[in-house]
């Protein structure tokens, strides 16, 4: 008999048996035998799919309470602040706030502080690039130019935007307008070593 490598049994049997329902109910509903369900909730034999949404309805619970214990492994990255790197240009300033554990990722995130001087601007009025973006504002105070229309903004105020479309962002302080900014694909500022 092949070995199950996730066992969930023990939760149907212990739903049920709170639930005061008895496997002939549950095979009934399932339209299977008493024996399969029993073999099942003794992790015996693996159900198929079908078989084991079929239990789920009958037991009213969510797929999702099954397989709760189990989780893929995750990779966390911490980037510690004497390890960021930097990128400094006569008008921008971009400080690394994370290292993409897989930059292909449709759902990565690139994040980092981004300093623009005085009359300095990011992006450009002629076209964007696919994903979106997100700017919380630290300091100082700021526009976007969006397509056509003008937004402003100052500290704590915050951003969120598709990037499809021609954008972007200028400091109007004396001061450095400061954000914490997102991007979402990646465009890749820092690259993982």
């Amino acid at each position: 008999m092949k070995k199950i490598s996730y066992r969930f049994g023990d939760k149907l049997r212990d739903i049920r048996e709170k639930k005061g329902i008895t496997l002939k109910t549950v095979a009934n509903k399932v339209n299977v035998s008493e024996s399969l369900i029993s073999q099942i909730e003794r992790n015996k034999v693996s159900p198929s799919i079908d078989t084991l949404f079929s239990i789920a309805d009958a037991l009213d619970i969510d797929l999702d309470y099954l397989f709760s214990d189990y989780q893929k492994k995750k990779n966390v990255t911490i980037l510690k602040a004497k390890d960021r790197k930097k990128i400094e240009t006569d008008e921008i300033t971009y400080h690394q706030l994370s290292v993409l554990p897989n930059a292909s990722d449709k759902h990565a995130i690139e994040a980092f502080i981004m300093e623009i001087n005085k009359g300095s601007k990011k992006g450009h009025d002629d076209y964007g690039h696919t994903g979106n973006e997100f700017g919380y504002i630290l300091s100082g105070k700021g526009k976007l130019t969006y397509g056509k229309n003008e937004y402003f903004f100052t500290a704590g105020d915050s951003i969120a935007f598709s990037s499809e479309i021609p954008h972007k962002v200028e400091c109007l302080s004396d001061e450095p307008l400061t954000a914490l900014w997102m991007v979402n694909p990646p465009k890749i500022l820092f690259f993982k070593e």
